[in-house]
């Protein structure tokens, strides 16, 4: 049997269309390609950025900023030393960018210049800490990203 070209094309189009939808239905129902926003509430977090570029300003200004390390314990966070801790009020967010389910957010209470996140609470791979504080009244922030 001879196909003549205008049957070939029309039976490649329809291939071509078929692939097409093949591919449009696989990626809107597979759970494997499902992929969440950064945040839920995108745009309101969009509107208060000029706000946590100040806070951001305010951390540069200081004589010693926050960091961070890994030790076998989990992650420290140490902040400046010339502070009173005591006077130390804000909240932690630990964000992994690939897993929503793993992200936590923990009030700041300080016993000294320390804060450390449990190891149990962390697993490897990339995270990001986000660390917003007042003191005196004074509000600072604090972003990372890590491998843990």
């Amino acid at each position: 049997m001879k196909i003549s070209w205008g049957t070939s094309i029309v039976l490649a189009i329809a291939g071509f269309m078929t692939f097409i939808l093949y591919f449009v239905i696989t990626m809107s129902t597979d759970k494997a390609y499902s992929h969440d926003l950064v945040t839920e509430e995108y745009y309101k977090q969009e509107l208060a950025f000029q706000h946590q570029q100040e806070k951001q300003k305010n951390a540069q200004n200081l004589v010693e900023d926050i960091h961070t390390e890994k030790i076998e314990e989990g992650l420290l966070i140490v902040f400046p030393a010339d502070l009173d801790y005591s006077k130390i009020e804000g909240k932690m967010f630990l964000y992994r960018p690939s897993n929503k389910q793993l992200d936590y957010e923990m009030p700041i209470s300080l016993s000294s210049h320390q804060l450390l996140v449990p190891d149990k609470n962390l697993l490897g791979g990339r995270w990001n800490i986000e660390i917003t504080w007042s003191y005196d009244g004074q509000d600072y922030f604090y972003k990372k990203e890590f491998l843990y």
